[in-house]
């Protein structure tokens, strides 16, 4: 069996959209998220983490927030399937089984959590991984364009047979036969995510060294997954991952505690220009293609007892020997 996770981790995922919708906002008609103060793209969390579910469901985890299901069926099972059965009560102790059940069971609740407070009640799990909104590394240009479709959906006048439906298309003007529409796109955008993985708190969900493995290749792989029309052309580009291992100061037990505690703030990490950097290649010049962009890590600028693992494409032998040291 996998062990539980000892280090702490953080990473920062860098990924694009070309002429597509990253991620539409229902309050702005489902335009592409914008910064109204700087222009730039933003791409929720919620989003993020939803093509990480649909990505550790393809490779074979069980995932508690599905679509098109309800939440208290398996909170309810969680409750029959330990000690006791499901008798009704919501006694700490029987939470509490309900609660490691749900942990032990479903990748995405010892991952980043959930609140399973309702129905029969499971409680609520705090998640070792949250995710950031992603934000452009420049202002994006936010479009609208008309598109036509060839067809209608129409109730044909409260048509009750196929042939009341067929005698509807055939008394109607060809031009009413299609449908107008709009479809909301950026032309280009490299937007930026980071990342938490907390070592102490996956003690509790049970978040292992396997499960680690299954985020960071579902984090390489999600937009190679999860196509659609509206998307347009999404791809990660890059994944870099900070490991804290602790300093090599001859006491074991001080070493176990900083790697699962950390030995650098995750801003000295993760803030751009500090490790990693992202530059246009011509400042001048609206990016339109990740080759307008230069990104560059530089290692030897990593804090003591801290590694870092720069991934282009996944690569699971890379968690072993792919590390580098300041």
């Amino acid at each position: 069996m996998s062990e539980i996770i000892a280090n702490r981790y953080e990473f920062m995922l860098i990924f694009d959209c070309e002429n597509g919708n990253p991620n539409g906002d229902p309050d702005s008609g489902n335009a592409p998220r914008v910064d109204p103060q700087d222009g730039h793209g933003l791409v929720s969390d919620v989003a993020l983490k939803r093509r990480i579910r649909n990505y550790a469901q393809a490779a074979g985890q069980n995932i508690f927030i599905q679509h098109g299901t309800n939440l208290n069926r398996p909170i309810f099972e969680s409750h029959e399937k330990t000690a006791g059965g499901f008798t009704g009560a919501k006694t700490k102790a029987k939470v509490g089984l309900a609660k490691d059940w749900m942990c032990e069971h479903f990748f995405d609740v010892r991952t980043f959590g959930a609140v399973m407070s309702t129905g029969a009640n499971a409680g609520q799990v705090r998640g070792p991984v949250q995710v950031t909104f992603a934000r452009s590394a420049n202002p994006i240009l936010s479009m609208e364009t008309s598109i036509t479709r060839g067809a209608v959906a129409d109730d044909a006048g409260k048509a009750k047979t196929l042939a009341e439906f067929e005698k509807w298309e055939a008394d109607q003007d060809e031009d009413k036969l299609r449908t107008m529409g709009r479809k909301s796109l950026i032309p280009y955008g490299l937007f930026i995510a980071k990342g938490f993985i907390s070592a102490h708190l996956a003690q509790g969900t049970k978040f292992t060294e396997s499960d680690l493995s299954v985020l960071l290749e579902s984090l390489m792989n999600m937009y190679d997954f999860d196509r659609s029309a509206s998307k347009g052309l999404m791809a990660t580009r890059r994944l870099i991952v900070f490991k804290h291992v602790g300093t090599d100061n001859g006491n074991a037990e001080d070493q176990k505690r900083q790697a699962m505690l950390g030995c650098a703030p995750a801003q000295r990490l993760l803030d751009l220009g500090q490790i990693v950097t992202v530059n246009l290649n011509d400042p001048d010049k609206s990016p339109r293609a990740y080759s307008d962009y230069q990104i560059t890590t530089d290692a030897t600028k990593l804090p003591k007892g801290v590694q870092m693992l720069e991934l282009e494409y996944w690569d699971a032998s890379a968690l072993q020997s792919g590390w580098k040291s300041a």
